[in-house]
């Protein structure tokens, strides 16, 4: 299996989907929400699905989205969304629903070779997209030990992450890290607490890094309320504290450090009308059924219409 997708019922309906409308799904990983959006589109309007991992349409259900005309697969980073929907004629405010699954898919967690798990000895790559950017080993290699320590502690809230980072320094001065092994070994010297849930948050730091996540969820988000049309929603499932944080904020104030602003009168500005006031989280069938989402939880707002 590819991917199980988290809270699919419950993202797909907070879209409420109405055929003849654009619709985009930035995160298309296994295709379950796409399939589900489409299968509501019934054959009208457009889905636009967004991937940077290569192998994302290798791994899904071929003929459901080879046959659907109203489907456009595009092998993108979701923060470049406006201008890759723009190159495919979307209008700036025309979108109806937008979808995010920030998760990591389990094809690429229980993929040997990307080095996204502790589970496996492969190289400390850990990029979604292997095209461009630092790999894992380059950040453990080159990042100084205060630099390191602000990934694990902010990313991973490595507990004693200024204790891991200067080993980490210490470590490479008689070996570079280049296998996910390595860096396990070094987990199994200083982790505190649960040994696995240590590692697990060490590996996520270093995704997050690597991947620029957080960055590029600041920049979706903006992006998305720029396609949106008003009244169009906003879904986002999130699975780590800083990235809902950033949601919420988002949601709530117009950016995601959470600051109000006013306009001359002292009104305070509100772009979005927050559908969910308590994030969604899964039910405990679904956790039982897949552990991985008993951390999501799903946001939603509605783009507010520009006041004259």
């Amino acid at each position: 299996m590819y991917h199980v997708s988290v809270l699919l019922n419950e993202s797909i309906d907070s879209l409420a989907v109405t055929p003849g409308s654009v619709y985009v799904d930035v995160t298309f990983g296994g295709g379950g929400h796409s399939k589900l959006i489409l299968e509501k589109l019934s054959g009208k309007g457009h889905l636009y699905a967004f991937d940077q991992d290569a192998d994302a349409m290798q791994n899904v259900d071929q003929a459901v989205f080879e046959t659907a005309s109203n489907f456009t697969f595009v092998h993108s980073n979701f923060r470049f969304m406006t201008r890759q929907l723009r190159a495919e004629g979307v209008r700036l405010g025309s979108v109806q629903g937008i979808l995010a699954d920030l998760g990591v898919s389990s094809h690429q967690l229980d993929s040997a070779e990307r080095g996204f798990s502790y589970r496996f000895d492969a190289a400390l790559d850990m990029r979604m997209d292997a095209r461009e950017g630092m790999t894992a080993a380059d950040v453990l290699n080159q990042y100084t030990a205060l630099e390191l320590q602000r990934v694990f502690g902010e990313l991973g809230e490595v507990r004693n992450s200024k204790t891991l980072a200067e080993a980490i320094v210490r470590l490479r001065e008689g070996q570079l890290f280049r296998k996910t092994g390595e860096l396990v070994d070094a987990c199994e010297t200083y982790f505190m607490g649960d040994r696995m849930r240590y590692r697990s948050q060490v590996f996520q730091a270093l995704r997050m890094e690597v991947n620029d996540e957080l960055g590029a969820l600041e920049d979706f988000l903006h992006a998305a309320y720029e396609m949106l049309a008003p009244g169009g929603r906003l879904a986002v499932i999130t699975f780590h504290s800083l990235e809902d944080r950033m949601v919420k904020n988002f949601l709530k104030t117009g950016n995601t450090q959470g600051e109000m602003k006013k306009d001359f009168y002292g009104n305070i500005d509100r772009p979005w009308d927050v559908i969910t006031k308590k994030a969604i989280e899964p039910g405990a069938a679904e956790v039982k059924q897949n552990v991985r989402s008993r951390s999501s939880k799903l946001r939603v707002g509605s783009k507010k219409a520009v006041s004259c």
